[in-house]
């Protein structure tokens, strides 16, 4: 596939996981990326500010997530790519995007989903939309957001890597949904065999991926949610922590993108805490920052 007719989208949603920091943090993925050899669209995303988001009928921001849905829609339907990188931005950015695949390759569309926890919750479970995404791709969920999925994902195409420490309703879920999953136990003892297995079993060409660095281990690479140093001690107890290494993610994916068309590939939940740090030091030292 060429790569020319591969569309970029930078997507700084914040307000999915109501986190202000994910706005900067997909700005700084696109600055790493290697350069683009296709097109690429920003999606427009309000900055935050000091303005805390609300609820609006049971999930927060949801306006604004949206109008950036059908913004992000509207760009690639201007392409109609083959295939679509996207840098955000909280994980609810792939919705737009692993619709529009899923429609261009006839609901036949495999999901390798790698993340530390399985995004298929509803409003009743949690008012943050990037924890519900997958569960929108399958058809289910807040209907303002299934109404953008034309063709929902078949279960047997969608697999995890790297979720762990489920609860109870999430596992339960998960089983009824038949979803499966490779734990970080399953690939560490049995390597890449058991993601080949599956994506041969669905019969499909075309893979997309979504990628949730906090399926990394926070010990091993620090951008990500559970590194914040001023969170209070036991803040994000019971939620679960990513137990893979880079390496282990990019030996699984170079595998599977070998017996597949990679036609999507989603970076998300990028919080760069040292680097936020510095840019907020610079802001505020003579010559160069906002108040000298």
């Amino acid at each position: 596939m060429s790569s020319s007719n591969t569309l970029r989208l930078v997507f700084p949603q914040w307000q999915g996981g109501n986190n202000a920091p994910y706005y900067f943090g997909a700005q700084l993925l696109n600055w790493l990326a290697p350069a683009p050899q296709g097109v690429v669209e920003h999606v427009d995303v309000e900055q935050p500010t000091e303005q805390p988001l609300k609820n609006e009928n049971g999930l927060m921001g949801r306006q604004a997530l949206l109008n950036q849905l059908k913004d992000a829609r509207a760009k690639i339907d201007k392409h109609a790519p083959d295939s679509i990188v996207i840098l955000g931005g909280d994980c609810l950015v792939d919705l737009a995007p692993f619709a529009y695949l899923n429609e261009k390759y006839d609901g036949e569309l495999a999901v390798l989903w790698v993340d530390a926890h399985p995004d298929i919750l509803t409003p009743e479970q949690f008012e943050h939309a990037h924890a519900q995404v997958l569960g929108n791709l399958l058809g289910h969920g807040d209907s303002d957001f299934t109404a953008h999925v034309k063709q929902p994902l078949k279960p047997e195409n969608v697999c995890y890597l790297g979720v762990n420490d489920a609860t109870e309703w999430e596992q339960q879920r998960m089983q009824t949904l038949g979803l499966k999953n490779i734990s970080p136990t399953q690939l560490a003892e049995e390597g890449s065999e058991p993601l080949l297995a599956w994506f041969k079993a669905t019969g499909a060409k075309h893979l997309a991926i979504h990628l949730d660095l906090d399926v990394l281990d926070p010990n091993l690479f620090r951008g990500l949610l559970f590194a914040n140093t001023d969170y209070a001690e036991g803040a994000l107890d019971g939620i679960a922590q990513g137990k893979l290494s880079i390496r282990q993610v990019v030996d699984a994916l170079a595998d599977v993108s070998k017996v597949s068309q990679v036609v999507g590939l989603g970076i998300t939940e990028h919080l760069p805490w040292d680097a936020l740090a510095l840019k907020q030091m610079m802001e505020q030292l003579p010559l160069i920052g906002v108040t000298h």
